[in-house]
């Protein structure tokens, strides 16, 4: 069902084609359409919501608890018109599932990186907020995700994120017939004497967005290449859904508990 406006406030979001009660539970953003059902195949069950444009929706279940996915497509841009329809239909919670560069070598290929905040290296989130407003994901989401990589086994690395506008120059790529943007070197070692541990193009504003709308997010992403190494290969993509997929079980249970202790927040006194 399509919008007959692009007005906010209808009951239908103009772009993800979602109204109140389509998604429940927290939802899981990864950029590629195709990778919605990689991510859907670790859950109970599931069924498609909507679909429009780069973005697909599922909603099912995983360990007996609510969750959704979307796609977002690649950039800010368009991860920014996600997060605000889903906000608008009843979504409170984000995790950003996707593939990543690494840039300190201990990062292997396959690895997972779990963010902690981000390097706003993109222009989106600037016409929300001033540029020096940190782009950082909430304790609880970034625990529920440090859990769940832990149970599954999975080796992952804790550490700053740098979100880019440009696959290529913006990460240091050369461009085409060997174009290399002013700086490119210098932006690159800069952020690795940082300790940024990598690159991808969305989970700075994600994070910005709920911070400044009051909701949770968060983002794991699998290493596809490591940039001190040399190494890529496009593999490892279901430990970030499983991992995801179980963090968002984690988080309903922690909201749960939270509710039964009558506390707002998450603490080491609380279990599971």
């Amino acid at each position: 069902m399509t919008g007959d406006s692009e007005d906010p406030n209808d009951e239908v979001q103009y772009h993800v084609e979602l109204s109140e009660g389509d998604v429940e539970g927290p939802v899981l953003l990864p950029g590629d359409p195709d990778r919605v059902e990689v991510i859907a195949d670790c859950w109970d069950e599931f069924e498609e919501r909507a679909r429009h444009r780069e973005y697909r929706t599922l909603a099912g279940t995983y360990d007996g608890e609510p969750l959704a996915v979307t796609s977002t497509g690649i950039g800010s841009p368009s991860t920014a018109i996600a997060v605000e329809e889903l906000a608008r239909v009843g979504a409170g919670t984000f995790l950003r599932v996707g593939s990543c560069g690494a840039i300190q070598e201990e990062a292997a290929v396959g690895d997972l990186v779990i963010t902690t905040a981000a390097v706003r290296q993109k222009g989106t989130s600037d016409e929300y907020v001033r540029e020096d407003y940190p782009a950082a994901a909430d304790d609880e989401v970034v625990t529920a995700l440090v859990t769940a990589a832990e149970r599954l086994g999975h080796d992952y690395h804790l550490g700053v994120t740098c979100s880019t506008d440009s696959f290529y120059a913006g990460q240091s790529r050369d461009g085409f017939e060997g174009f290399r943007a002013a700086g490119a070197e210098e932006r690159i070692a800069e952020l690795q004497e940082a300790g940024v541990v990598n690159f991808e193009m969305e989970a700075s504003a994600i994070l910005t967005l709920a911070s400044l709308y009051g909701l949770r997010a968060g983002a794991v992403c699998t290493v596809y290449a490591n940039r001190v190494t040399g190494e890529f290969r496009t593999e490892g993509e279901a430990k970030a859904a499983e991992t995801a997929s179980l963090a968002a079980a984690i988080l309903a249970r922690m909201d749960r508990r939270k509710e039964e202790a009558g506390v707002e927040r998450w603490t080491a006194d609380l279990s599971l």
